[in-house]
């Protein structure tokens, strides 16, 4: 029940090891294997390679095995290496010759890579409106509490003032940015293989063009060969798209847990939302935001996983690339997890006002009575040595009572500019809504 069966058999040792994770894994794929089948029966029919009552009864048996997938009774058997096969070997055990001919004009390697396509592109639509929706919150809570100054951190020292409208919006807006990779890799992603074969095309007068219409994609890999350059390279994009919304988020977390802490006491958790001890009856653990910093971290390794699997392989097809689906697919659905965990858990994070007015952080407003002097016509070197001499002495009184106005600063963190730029976001990205499989 192989699509390459000739008669003989395979040692069974050699076949599970050759097989892998794929009869589990290729569930993932089993929606789009079925899109590009239904567009491949189509443009069989339409360049006259299968009959029109061919074409219905692989569309109408195609919609079958959609059906089971929806509602999660579609399985791939033990005696199946893969979803290609099964498909297929449904589609001939029920139409005879017309499931026979559904391979026509296409090999395995662009059958897969179709399907890879076409998820990670879905993939990427869909993770794309969570990461907006992750920044349009973190925009309305920097809106909810810009006016909550707190301390603001370099080397681990309390440095200058700061404002949580500032603190939020900076991760708005470096979501905003990581949005630009995920684009990429949403552009690689969207451009359809089917019709590469092997890699070198084939003699059939088949419509290439006519198929990357039927899948919604909006562009056509040209060169068969550079259509079967394709596998890893999307993967590679994703993986690395992925790696810098991961450094973002485990940044905020790490923030978070430091925030939550007794000793800054920033930020506060429902208790709800926290773990206790076997022994330390206070303890109110954040560990939402420690696993989701160390589930990032490890995200940001599957771009160097996926380069050293395969960064040494000439062009055309090696069995190497059946790892990556063992490589990316469960992190994907796992940075989807993340995603959510977040937005479930920011909107309740409770700010605690007036922190900054505690004595220890009298020192972060030095560098402000140092601008006071500057605005007396005192040189900056001779204020900055004079406050310097006031702090070492004790004589020092902080100057409380300060405005920013430049845009980004404490008192105008501009979340009115951040919003424009998260609807630009939604506006610029047409994939949102995009065409593949539902």
């Amino acid at each position: 029940m192989k699509i390459w069966e000739k008669g003989f058999s395979v040692n069974d040792k050699i076949e599970r090891f050759t097989v892998g994770q794929d009869r589990e894994l290729d569930k993932y794929l089993a929606p789009f294997d079925l899109l590009a089948s239904q567009a491949q029966a189509k443009m069989l029919a339409s360049s006259g390679l299968i009959s029109k009552a061919e074409e219905t009864q692989l569309l109408t048996g195609l919609a079958e095995l959609r059906a089971q997938v929806e509602a999660g009774t579609f399985v791939i058997e033990p005696e199946f290496e893969d979803v290609h096969s099964k498909i297929e070997y449904y589609l001939t055990d029920k139409f005879g010759d017309a499931g026979k001919k559904i391979h026509t004009a296409r090999s395995r390697n662009d059958q897969v890579l179709t399907a890879i396509q076409l998820f990670i592109k879905d993939y990427t639509e869909k993770i794309g409106a969570k990461i907006l929706e992750l920044a349009d919150l973190l925009i309305r809570q920097g809106v909810k509490y810009q006016h909550d100054l707190l301390p603001g951190y370099t080397h681990f020292q309390a440095a200058m003032p700061s404002s949580f409208g500032l603190w939020f919006g900076a991760y708005a807006e470096h979501l905003l940015l990581d949005m630009s990779l995920l684009e990429a890799a949403h552009t690689v992603a969207d451009h359809n293989p089917l019709g590469s074969g092997a890699g070198f095309g084939s003699s059939f007068g088949i419509d290439r063009e006519q198929t990357t219409r039927e899948m919604g994609f909006s562009n056509l890999a040209i060169s068969a060969v550079g259509a079967q350059m394709l596998r890893g390279k999307t993967e590679k994009t994703l993986a690395f798209a992925i790696a810098g919304v991961a450094g973002t988020l485990s940044k905020l977390a790490y923030d978070l847990v430091l925030y939550n802490s007794q000793d800054l006491g920033f930020v506060k958790l429902p208790k709800e939302f926290t773990t206790g001890s076997s022994i330390m009856p206070h303890k109110k653990n954040p560990d939402v935001f420690e696993l989701v910093r160390a589930h990032c971290n490890r995200l940001q390794a599957l771009p160097n996983d996926i380069i050293l699997t395969i960064n040494n392989l000439p062009s055309g097809y090696h069995r190497d690339f059946q790892l990556l689906k063992e490589i990316l697919f469960r992190p994907m659905t796992q940075f989807a997890d993340i995603l959510d965990i977040l937005l479930f858990a920011v909107p309740v994070l409770e700010v605690v006002p007036g922190v900054i007015n505690q004595p220890k952080y009298d020192a972060i407003f030095s560098v402000e009575n140092i601008n006071q002097l500057i605005q007396r016509g005192v040189p900056f070197r001779d204020a900055y040595k004079q406050v310097g001499q006031a702090v070492d002495a004790g004589t020092y009184v902080p100057h409380k009572e300060f405005t920013t106005s430049h845009l980004g600063s404490v008192h105008r963190p501009g979340l009115p500019e951040l919003g424009a730029r998260l609807q630009q976001a939604r506006a610029r990205l047409p994939w949102a809504g995009g065409a593949a499989a539902e």
